[in-house]
């Protein structure tokens, strides 16, 4: 099954990340973009440790909690489907919004077409 942008994945195997550091089986991203209908992936990866910016805007530790904080991102690295495991679909973890905008990505002028007119009707209501 394709994955889809804003999926939330973990590695299954470890990959080296272009800076040099290794990214270990379990760590955790999101799609962040889909290459030729899912034969690779963009995927921005998190480490566990959780980060804020401080007023000079540097990366400083912060506990989850703290307004602002995220996971301290690793890098974005190309992976492929055996390397991925889906934790999270999109669709439980982004807005109707952002989900649709993601949907729409992969139809056709044809389809988006019908979409669009579909759409339209529904604003007449």
């Amino acid at each position: 099954m394709p994955l889809n942008l804003f999926d939330t994945v973990k590695l299954t195997e470890a990959i080296p990340l272009i800076d040099g550091g290794i990214a270990e089986v379990g760590t955790v991203g999101a799609i962040v973009e889909v290459f030729n209908e899912g034969e690779a992936y963009l995927v921005e990866l998190f480490g566990d440790s959780w980060v804020k910016y401080d007023e000079q805007e540097n990366f400083v530790a912060a506990l989850p909690q703290v307004r602002g904080a995220f996971r301290e991102p690793l890098g974005v690295e190309t992976v492929y489907p055996y390397q991925l495991e889906l934790t999270q679909p999109a669709r439980e973890t982004v807005s109707v919004r952002a989900h649709l905008f993601s949907l729409l990505e992969k139809l056709s002028e044809e389809k988006l077409t019908q979409v669009r007119d579909f759409t339209e009707s529904l604003l007449k209501k």
